[in-house]
């Protein structure tokens, strides 16, 4: 969860928006500030501009910051002094894997001899979306060289800066976990060097220091034909997922197509189950991403209708409610109170994925039968930033009874299921169907819980809303 100071340092450095908003005429400035995240002002045009600007910045709440700079970043024409500044503030408060001084320094002296920097045209690309290479003012004054022109000098013409020195001058050793981050993937980026070759030695040479540190560069897409490496937590289940099928409707019918590439055909209606198709990040998978993928893939044409109509998708995979549990299904419930918790926050925070059938095991293909996919369903699952997979878990009676009575087997079975989703690198939480079954005490036990779990994993928590229903 985002500090107090870590919001405020955010904001002090948004706190530009309203200037530049000022540029615009009275009747733009409203259009000007939903540009860039900010509600339109309150303040009508018999009031000073900057007034208007101030008023409407003022407005948004602190754990709507990160969506404000997000817009921001994404627009165009911000100079790279203070792109830097937002995005170092905005990652500060979303919180990224920790890269040590020290590892920095050693990641630099282990890539002697690595051709990662050969394509100066390249590299110069990749350092110009991260650092800032030039010096408007000193070069209108005369005073010094910008970094463009020392790298044009040192690493274009005559080759004679080593990694340490690249590393130095641009910064990298101080820079925020994140952009060093970025830095480390871009290099081993195909953008950078298209040569897989080149792109493997580069990750070899950097692995192990990584890997000291619990982080490594895994190979988590392909991009042109070429491997994109991606840092990741070491305990992170492998890869991503290129088949994301989940809100089952009933038990899908499902056949794997190419078991090393991991490609899975749908047999029958296939309405039944989404299939969401497009890769997951390092981010993770926010609401907002699904929802817009969403939109696009039903046609949708306000973002209204494509927020209700996938969240009543993803509630009709869920189990009817029940009178067993005083009217409410506990999966159900669970699903509701997430929503409820964070309702107005939900588009920044992960999407909770319900009815899940994601993992495959090659060595059913060949003997497929009602067994297949048995273990392979779970209850919900959160893609978290940096590759961090949670899977939770509703426990009713059949998970350790059979007819009401205790079934050991029943049991076992459960307890090797999870044994295997956690060898695999994914967390797994779960609740028990009885504490879900009232929803006033259901509500402060899941709010808790999803507190704790965003803290752990860093994720960046609104303020729950306070809710009646």
């Amino acid at each position: 969860m985002a500090s107090v100071t870590q919001l405020r340092a955010l904001r002090d450095v948004l706190g530009y928006l309203p200037e530049e908003i000022c540029v615009a005429s009275h009747r733009e400035l409203p259009a000007a500030c939903v540009a860039r995240g900010l509600p339109e002002p309150e303040l009508g045009a018999e009031h000073r501009k900057i007034d208007r600007a101030t008023a409407s910045f003022n407005a948004v709440a602190d754990v709507d910051l990160p969506r404000v700079a997000r817009t921001v970043l994404a627009l165009d024409g911000v100079d790279a002094a203070r792109r830097n500044l937002v995005q170092d503030a905005l990652w500060d408060v979303e919180g990224h894997p920790a890269v040590p001084e020290r590892t920095r320094r050693d990641i630099a002296g282990s890539l002697v001899g690595v051709e990662v920097f050969r394509e100066f045209g390249r590299l110069v690309r990749l350092l110009d979306r991260l650092w800032v290479l030039d010096d408007p003012l000193g070069e209108l004054f005369g005073v010094g060289r910008s970094l463009r022109r020392e790298l044009e000098q040192h690493m274009g013409r005559n080759d004679d800066w080593d990694a340490g020195e690249l590393f130095a001058r641009v910064g990298a050793f101080e820079a925020s976990d994140r952009r060093f981050g970025l830095f480390l993937e871009g290099l081993a980026s195909s953008a950078n060097v298209p040569d897989e070759e080149v792109q493997l030695g580069f990750v070899a040479a950097v692995q192990p220091h990584l890997r000291g540190i619990g982080l490594e560069l895994r190979e988590t897409d392909q991009n042109g034909g070429y491997p994109v490496f991606t840092l990741v937590a070491s305990r992170s289940t492998r890869g991503r997922p290129k088949n994301l099928l989940f809100a089952s409707l009933g038990k899908p019918d499902l056949r794997i197509i190419d078991a090393l590439d991991n490609d899975i055909e749908i047999v029958g209606d296939t309405d039944d189950l989404i299939d969401y198709d497009l890769p997951v990040g390092s981010d993770g998978l926010r609401w907002r991403v699904l929802q817009d993928w969403w939109k696009e893939a039903r046609g949708h044409d306000t973002d209204e209708k494509a927020k209700r109509t996938l969240y009543t998708r993803l509630l009709a995979s869920l189990p009817e409610d029940s009178p067993a549990y005083e009217g409410h299904h506990p999966q159900r419930l669970l699903f509701h109170l997430y929503h409820a918790i964070y309702e107005r926050s939900i588009p920044d925070l992960p999407a909770l994925l319900p009815e899940i059938w994601l993992h495959w095991d090659p060595r059913t293909v060949r003997a497929r039968g009602a067994q297949a996919l048995r273990h392979q369903r779970m209850d919900f699952l959160l893609l978290l930033p940096n590759s961090v997979r949670v899977v939770i878990e509703v426990d009713g009676q059949h998970h350790y009874a059979t007819d009401g009575r205790p079934d050991a087997a029943a049991y076992a079975a459960n307890m090797k299921a999870d044994r295997a989703l956690k060898l695999r690198g994914y967390e797994v939480f779960r609740f028990g169907a009885d504490e879900l079954r009232d929803k006033h005490r259901a509500r402060g036990l899941v709010e808790a819980f999803f507190h704790d779990l965003f803290t752990w994993y860093r994720v960046s928590e609104p303020t729950p809303t306070s809710i009646t229903r």
